[in-house]
């Protein structure tokens, strides 16, 4: 692909010139010439909004060293939340989504025992903390 190919997909995705000069490390004029001649407006400054509930989520899960994606901001009492489009979710929901493809059933919790734990590899729904229980006892 060449440079200037990969410049207009960033550039109509919605990437500003100052992140396209970085990630592909091309001036800024460039990219900012390519815009004009497509016709393309200026980015507005400052954060691009989350097309979804899913990017916004990759985008605030913090990794761990230790294979955890930690969710910022999370507090006992009041869990994982996540807003988008003016709507409070549970971030462990999502994740929970994003795995499996289906509204989870109950309430969904991080099985790894980390509290603030988003991964979506970690977490359970009620059906599978239940299932595993029948299988291994409450010990387990």
């Amino acid at each position: 692909m060449s440079t200037q190919t990969a410049i207009e997909l960033l550039l109509r995705a919605g990437y500003s010139d100052k992140a396209i000069e970085r990630q592909l490390n091309v001036s800024r004029r460039r990219a900012r010439d390519l815009r004009q001649q497509l016709g393309l407006p200026n980015r507005k400054p400052g954060p691009t909004a989350a097309a979804t509930v899913e990017d916004l989520f990759w985008r605030r899960a913090q990794p761990t060293r230790d294979g955890h994606l930690m969710w910022p901001g999370y507090d006992p009492q009041h869990g994982a939340g996540i807003r988008h489009n003016g709507r409070r979710q549970s971030a462990y929901r999502v994740a929970f989504r994003i795995r499996y493809g289906r509204e989870p059933v109950g309430r969904v919790e991080p099985g790894c025992g980390q509290a603030g734990c988003v991964h979506p590899r970690h977490v359970e729904d009620r059906p599978m903390r239940q299932q595993y229980r029948a299988i291994f006892g409450e010990v387990a």
